[in-house]
């Protein structure tokens, strides 16, 4: 078992669509997550900017905080988080339609000046400006969000686009995290949706491949690939200083479920039996 290639790749994003958990659930089955044997694989709670204005309050806790509507409301929402006993450990920033990627990094640059030297995510929309905000993406503050799925089918790229989007973000050097549409480790159909959705499993496997000088065609067949065993084996094969070098572009994945993903990768072998074990879940 090799576990490096799991580690914290699980961002927590229970409060969204699907799961759409309210606030208060949401954190106590986050904090027994964080209590849980498979701890060492679950990133932090994501929550968007709006979350950090409940009543309710939020307790001592690693977030993520998403900013839907762009980089003007980076400084209120850290402003609001600095009250709260949370550790903001990233920012998800959207891009704005029409926005261009010179003006995105000039407010961006702006806001960040009061940010210090926190990680800013920038989500990818699936236009025209993907390669130059992906390329815009350098240095050791701003990295890449790719969405990878979502409520229809449209929101869910096919293998080639998002084979293109892995082998732009390797070779500019860019790490990413994706959000929506992968539910599940591997490649599948949705039965009840008729959805075609990406497996994180693929998605790892891609940026391996991609690393090693894959080609978008090669990684498109990774992408497509629906053997979970199969590729459980090319992971197991891989070994820990691959796995590294793959995490360290591929850094993690919302999911609003915690147990899907942990369940499936024990049923693969990839982590201890136990963590899907009676109650360990729940």
């Amino acid at each position: 078992m090799n576990e490096s290639w799991f580690a914290g790749l699980l961002d927590d994003a229970a409060v969204f669509p699907p799961g759409s958990l309210p606030l208060p659930e949401a954190v106590r089955a986050h904090v027994r997550h964080r209590a849980a044997p498979y701890a060492g694989l679950v990133g932090p709670l994501v929550l968007p900017a709006a979350a950090l204005a409940e009543p309710a309050g939020l307790p001592a806790l690693d977030v993520v905080i998403t900013l839907p509507e762009g980089p003007g409301h980076l400084l209120p929402a850290l402003a609001r988080a600095a009250a709260l006993p949370v550790r903001v450990r990233a920012v998800e920033v959207a891009v704005p339609a029409g926005m261009t990627p010179g003006r995105l990094f000039t407010e961006l640059e702006r806001a960040c000046k009061a940010a210090g030297d926190l990680p800013v995510f920038v989500e990818i929309p699936r236009d025209a400006r993907r390669h130059a905000l992906i390329a815009a993406c350098q240095g050791p503050r701003f990295r890449a969000k790719f969405r990878t799925g979502g409520l229809t089918a449209e929101m869910h790229p096919g293998e080639a686009e998002l084979a293109e989007t892995i082998f732009a973000a390797v070779r500019a050097g860019v790490p990413f995290k994706a959000t929506a549409g992968l539910h599940h480790a591997v490649r599948n159909t949705d039965p009840d949706t008729g959805f075609e959705q990406h497996g994180f499993l693929n998605l790892l496997a891609a940026v391996d491949a991609a690393l090693d000088g894959a080609d978008e065609r090669a990684l498109a067949a990774v992408l497509a690939e629906r053997d979970g065993a199969a590729l459980a084996d090319r992971i197991t094969a891989a070994g820990p200083e691959r796995a590294r070098r793959a995490r360290s572009r591929f850094l993690s994945f919302g999911t609003c479920s915690i147990a899907e993903p942990v369940s499936e990768l024990a049923d693969l072998g990839l982590v201890p039996a136990a963590y899907a074990g009676e109650g360990v879940l729940r």
